[in-house]
């Protein structure tokens, strides 16, 4: 069953314990995010809805929200107990079957409350103060940004933090190469504004979409369509053609002017480190009008070092963006994907494979660095046997240190497309980084292969039969 919208997925999480309710009065001004984040430490907590915010009565904050397997799992209508391998595989199955486009309607929850010109107050939200040394309030961190490409009309969707200034004005990361700031070229080729709306809430599958990485011409609504099972409701925003998302929370319309630039950050990123060189000059959207629902619930992530939200997130959403690179491009035998949380979700990737011919692995793990997730920042590929579950740590350590052997099994490569956020580069030359593949199978060529050691079938099963009489 597909959600409608972000209050009728938080009525599912509060029937099946999955929501608290936080009654309290809590600061938007560094309190909220630490309660958020030791509560993420805790082992993922549950979801927390802040109702009681300083200077803000009647607009709470919702925070860790999907910083469980089972909220992913509950949000794509997956099984409770689903593990981030299932997940990811039934993520491939739909996105690969068919895409679905959204569905235009007239009106929506989005337009209950309509505020323009002078009127317009981004400071009317209360977009929390997240770590000490941050530049600013950030009121995108569940956002997503809606772009269009001149090229083709492509609608894109990213996940792009965003930062308030004043009233009128919210700053961007665009990053190079990234969909939106490709799009942004279009504009400037023209010298005109490019027109955005910076999303908050609907349906949590828009921002498991937008987080994740899809061909340039391909758009998020089509693929969440997929995954919900049922396409988007979208309407038309009030100041551009853009079609945002009926059920959204928050919909901030505006204009992002190339060449524009404000000093924008520090913020505290998902890599557990500050970002880059602190205040750096970028992109800036002009507000020109926010659309919103009464009592607009912001949507917030605590990001910081993991494991939260946004590396659980990004643990499925970036494993399933690989495993259906690798589907893509024909790569047989893949068992299973797996980038763990506790690495960012996105710079290590653990490729389970049924060897087939001699090279299979490299092969594999050769082609993960050239999917449209691999390309941008995966630095670490460890592909190991089918055999060996990737998603248990345990396991992959086993493989790595009785099956990897250095000299054959390493390949070093260069000058792969990096992130700026990465904190193993020197600040002033994150745009390069190298990579590394690491084969962890015993080779499919060996004629003589070590034997396992496995336990007797029918003894094992007569053992665990009787097993509570051992211990009586």
């Amino acid at each position: 069953m597909a959600f409608s919208d972000l209050r009728q997925y938080l009525d599912r999480l509060e029937s099946t314990g999955e929501l608290k309710r936080i009654k309290k009065e809590v600061d938007w001004n560094l309190e909220l995010s630490h309660v958020a984040k030791i509560n993420e430490e805790s082992g993922g907590g549950q979801a927390l809805l802040f109702e009681n915010v300083k200077d803000y009565p009647g607009k709470p904050v919702l925070a860790s929200l999907l910083a469980s397997h089972r909220r992913v799992a509950l949000a794509l209508d997956m099984p409770l107990e689903s593990k981030s391998l299932g997940i990811a595989r039934e993520w491939v199955a739909r996105t690969t079957s068919k895409k679905m486009p959204p569905r235009v309607v007239s009106s929506g929850p989005c337009k209950e409350n309509i505020v323009k010109g002078d009127k317009v107050n981004l400071l009317d939200f209360p977009a929390p103060w997240f770590y000490p040394k941050d530049g600013g309030r950030y009121i995108g961190t569940a956002a997503y940004l809606i772009s269009r490409s001149l090229d083709n009309g492509r609608l894109n969707l990213g996940t792009y933090r965003s930062m308030i200034y004043d009233e009128r004005r919210a700053g961007v990361q665009l990053i190079k190469a990234k969909d939106a700031e490709i799009d942004l070229r279009g504009y400037a080729a023209r010298r005109e504004p490019m027109p955005v709306a910076l999303v908050i809430g609907g349906d949590p599958v828009l921002f498991l979409c937008s987080s994740t990485l899809f061909p340039l011409h391909e758009s998020e609504y089509d693929a969440a369509g997929a995954l919900r099972g049922e396409p988007v409701d979208v309407v038309k925003a009030e100041t551009s053609d853009l079609l945002v998302p009926a059920n959204a929370e928050i919909v901030i319309e505006g204009e992002i002017m190339p060449g524009e630039l404000l000093d924008e950050g520090p913020f505290g990123e998902y890599t557990g480190y500050y970002s880059g060189k602190g205040r750096v000059p970028r992109e800036f959207i002009k507000v020109s009008c926010i659309t919103h629902r009464t009592n607009p619930i912001l949507w917030a992530t605590s990001v910081g070092k993991p494991i939260t939200d946004t590396h659980v997130i990004q643990s499925i959403n970036r494993a399933a963006a690989l495993w259906e690179g690798l589907e893509g491009v024909k790569i047989p035998g893949i068992q299973g994907v797996y980038c763990p949380p506790a690495a960012g979700g996105r710079f290590m990737a653990i490729i389970s494979v049924k060897q087939m011919y001699h090279g299979h692995a490299t092969h594999a793990g050769l082609a993960a660095f050239s999917t449209v997730m691999g390309n941008y920042g995966l630095k670490t590929v460890i592909v190991v046997d089918e055999d060996i579950d990737p998603e248990n740590i345990d396991q992959v350590i086993y493989a790595v240190g009785l099956r990897y052997q250095p000299e054959r099994g390493t390949q070093i490569l260069t000058r792969g497309r990096s992130t700026p956020l990465d904190p193993s580069l020197e600040i002033a030359n994150r745009d390069m980084t190298s990579r590394i593949l690491i084969d962890a199978t015993i080779p499919y060529e060996w004629k003589e292969k070590p034997i396992p050691i496995e336990l007797d079938g029918e003894v094992a099963k007569r053992v665990r039969a009787q097993w509570n009489q051992y211990f009586e």
